[in-house]
């Protein structure tokens, strides 16, 4: 197996699943709780990764990010060198990418939390950040769990946004599915079986937490 594919792939899922965490919990916040009419709008951009061709999408980032687009050439001028095809520019895609799967879990559970006991808390004069932080957070931890792990999963499995974006550099955005792609072209079914059937073990170990946390087996697990 290539353990350097490996390594990229969990790193970059790694820290797709943390910044979507930071950055999607806000976002879930707003579309759980905003009255504003058309709200509906913002939801649909968040989940249009899920039906947006991955070549489509990352194309699209592609020329966003390329030396050609405003932000590409600020980031050029400021770092150095072009974002595309660079671990930094797999890692904004894949954010992107994956960004329905952790707020739409991270929205569902919120929805959940009783409104009486949020209302009551901001009647007593807890603030809103407090309150989000000690009542909301703690009430729908399984959906962020959820949310997390199911970004670090899809970021795992991707292939059609990290070949548009990332291309195929050997340590930096040679991911295990690219490595799979190169292996089963040049014939090598061996290594291209051991490595997609790790990613099969993975992929399955990481479903049964979600489906664990959700089912909340450890509730009956016989207390010493």
């Amino acid at each position: 197996m290539n353990w350097i594919a490996i390594w990229v792939t969990f790193k970059l899922a790694g820290l797709t699943a943390l910044i979507l965490l930071i950055i999607g919990l806000p976002i879930a916040y707003w579309v759980s709780f905003s009255r504003w009419r058309w709200k509906f709008i913002v939801e649909s951009v968040v989940a249009l990764p899920l039906v947006l061709p991955p070549t489509v999408l990352g194309f699209y980032i592609l020329v966003a990010i390329g030396p050609r687009s405003p932000f590409g050439r600020l980031y050029a001028e400021l770092i150095g060198h072009p974002l595309p095809f660079t671990f930094e520019g797999l890692l904004l895609a894949s954010i992107l990418y994956s960004l329905p799967f952790a707020v739409q879990p991270f929205a569902a559970a919120f929805d959940q939390v009783d409104r009486r006991l949020i209302e009551t808390s901001w009647t007593l004069g807890v603030s809103k950040f407090h309150t989000f932080f000690k009542l909301i957070v703690p009430l729908s931890a399984a959906g962020l769990v959820t949310g997390a792990v199911l970004s670090f999963a899809h970021t795992m499995g991707e292939f059609g946004v990290v070949l548009m974006v990332g291309g195929n550099l050997e340590g930096v955005t040679r991911t295990v599915s690219i490595d799979i792609y190169d292996e089963v072209q040049a014939l090598n079914y061996d290594a291209a079986s051991q490595t997609a059937l790790f990613l099969l073990i993975v992929s399955y170990l990481v479903l049964l937490a979600v489906y664990a946390i959700n089912r909340n087996v450890w509730a009956a697990w016989p207390q010493k």
